[in-house]
């Protein structure tokens, strides 16, 4: 539904009677008469749903003022507003000029007011439309939540570009709750609990559902055990609280919340690794007692598995490695990539084999947003993951870049990899990014000297 509609012209006797229609059909209409104005306008934090503006203005066009106005928008994180152009002028290469820029539409003067008022209605009812689809691609249905897809890529985001706590939060015997009242009354708790952690939460922070009664959250700013047991204990405190209003006074189910939680970035600012290490500090919650929180501390889980018992070699091995290896590549962060890269290109050079080398760059296409242009080059990193072998190693350079290595690959196979990376990601993702890449590839000789390998 249209509320509120800015027009932009310099002729009085237009914007009168398009002001007129409007608020004939109950549209709140404001009347600007350039583009100056309108920028300043909006950049006090006015903001309507749509704009009408008009081409052929003498200080600043329509062209220039929707170009300064995209560029506001971005600086002031404001969501892009539906602009329709006002012109008198016939022509096809105008219009392709517009649509080229971002305008959604145009409409010629002078007015038909039902042509003005249908077309007002067709782009505020497409934009509707866009931002359900979007709310229903990344949103959990029942508690508001991101969906388990969409909080590996915002919370990746976050964990790459802010400091805080990934925190893993489970409720503590739920299973009673739909076993003793019904999955009815399971999905209202979910949606009380849901409601509790937004509300204790930092401003700022980001929560998803991943499972059943499974949650992860990013706590914006929070560095400390303290605030941590603080958030913990009123998410315990208000959890029972709301339960019983609800299954009554009586209500005797240990309900709680246990929370296993890592510092961002100290213990590194790859969303996986460390989802892995709350994970580590919610099962030490869970088997000493509930209801509680604990930071993970590298130091006390580094050989945990492997001092408990005398183990056997191939026990040993599977801890040391890892019981289920995704079959994903291997991204790493700059400090661990090194170390593994320098281990491999000596034993590149020992044993004779050979190695690939590829660097995605991620451009900005001109249509793209500055916020969206970093969430693709985010998505970028998880398409490299998915599409290459685990044997692959790989890691993000600058937020628009990503080093690719990869072992035993030929070297008519190296220009192929990076083509079809590039060729996948555009199937599902046109016009998002403009990727490029550079390739090397390594092939090492056997060195003699004396008959013995020369290592160096």
């Amino acid at each position: 539904m249209v509320k509120w509609v800015i027009v932009v012209d310099d002729d009085i006797s237009n914007l009168k009677v398009a002001g007129h229609i409007l608020n004939q059909h109950g549209i709140r209409a404001t009347c600007i008469k350039s583009g100056p104005s309108l920028l300043k306008y909006v950049g006090d934090g006015n903001i309507p749903d749509l704009i009408l503006l008009d081409i052929n203005m003498p200080e600043m066009d329509g062209f220039e003022t929707l170009e300064r106005l995209r560029d506001l928008e971005k600086k002031s994180s404001i969501d892009e507003i539906p602009v329709i152009f006002l012109t008198a002028a016939e022509g096809s290469e105008t219009e392709s000029r517009g649509f080229e820029v971002g305008v959604s539409d145009y409409i010629r003067k002078p007015f038909n007011p039902e042509v003005l008022l249908r077309r007002i209605g067709n782009i505020v009812d497409r934009q509707e439309e866009l931002h359900t689809l979007k709310s229903e691609a990344t949103t959990d249905q029942l508690t508001g939540f991101l969906n388990k897809s969409a909080t590996g890529t915002e919370l990746s985001a976050l964990c790459a570009s802010e400091e805080g706590t990934l925190a893993m939060i489970d409720l503590d015997s739920f299973k009673l709750v739909n076993d003793i009242h019904g999955h009815d009354m399971g999905d209202r708790i979910l949606i009380t609990f849901s409601e509790i952690i937004k509300k204790n939460a930092p401003e700022g922070s980001r929560h998803g559902r991943i499972g059943g009664d499974e949650f992860v959250s990013f706590l914006t700013g929070m560095k400390s055990k303290k605030d941590l047991v603080h958030f913990t204990q009123l998410l315990n405190d208000e959890l029972v609280a709301e339960a019983k209003k609800l299954m009554g006074e009586d209500m005797d189910i240990p309900l709680g919340a246990s929370v296993g939680a890592v510092m961002v970035p100290r213990h590194g600012n790859v969303y996986d690794a460390l989802l892995k290490y709350a994970d580590k500090a919610l099962y030490t919650v869970k088997k000493n007692g509930k209801h509680g929180c604990l930071y993970y501390r590298a130091e006390e889980y580094s050989d945990d598995e492997l001092n408990r018992n005398r183990l056997d070699i191939n026990t040993i091995s599977e801890i040391l490695g890892e019981r289920t290896i995704p079959d994903v590549a291997l991204q790493l962060d700059k400090e661990a990539f090194s170390y593994v890269y320098r281990y491999v290109m000596r034993y590149n050079l020992r044993n004779c084999r050979t190695a690939g080398k590829l660097l995605f760059t991620l451009d900005k296409p001109e249509n793209v947003d500055e916020q969206a242009y970093m969430e693709y080059c985010d998505e970028f990193g998880n398409h490299i993951r998915g599409s290459l072998r685990k044997s692959d190693i790989f890691m993000r350079t600058r937020f628009n870049q990503y080093f690719v290595f990869l072992t035993e690959v030929r070297e008519d196979s190296l220009d192929m990899v990076g083509d079809q990376l590039i060729r996948h990601w555009n199937e599902k993702n046109s016009g998002k990014l403009i990727i490029s890449v550079e390739t090397h590839f390594e092939e090492y000789e056997m060195r003699r000297s004396g008959g013995n390998r020369n290592e160096e």
